[in-house]
């Protein structure tokens, strides 16, 4: 009975430590989707042609992080200027030297979970992935 007990145990051992790397992979590989995605935005965003980041740019965002494996309707935007100036109007462009900052976050979706089974109590269940990122805008009038 000890023989089995100690083999069930070293088993499930084994099964952890072959395994818990996969979905820390799965977490940094998210981090770098989002952090990428951000900056690909801020380079769309803040070049000489825009000067903004406006609601269809978010929606291809969430397209294209969709294609990722995000569920496009979790991804929060928020950006922000250091003006104080509306960062998402088409209409009111952000001038030259204004930089424009964006955040983004994603939730992590009960991905620590599985570590309760070794006893370490996972993430909170609001907790986010984020992403930021600033780039000075390059619109010139």
């Amino acid at each position: 009975m000890k023989q089995i007990l100690v083999f069930l145990l070293f088993a499930a051992m084994l099964c952890w430590f072959m395994f818990a790397p996969i979905y820390k992979h799965v977490l940094i590989m998210r981090q770098a989707v989002l952090q990428k995605e951000t900056d690909y935005l801020l380079e769309i965003g803040a070049n000489g042609r825009h000067g903004y980041i406006d609601a269809a740019m978010m929606a291809e965002s969430r397209r294209r992080l969709e294609d990722a494996g995000f569920r496009g309707s979790d991804v929060s935007y928020e950006v922000t200027t250091t003006s104080g100036a509306p960062g998402t109007d088409p209409t009111r462009p952000v001038p030259r030297g204004t930089g424009i900052r964006l955040e983004m976050r994603y939730p992590y979706d009960g991905l620590f979970d599985i570590d309760r089974l070794i006893g370490i109590s996972p993430a909170p269940d609001g907790g986010f992935l984020g992403a930021a990122g600033m780039k000075m805008s390059e619109y010139v009038p």
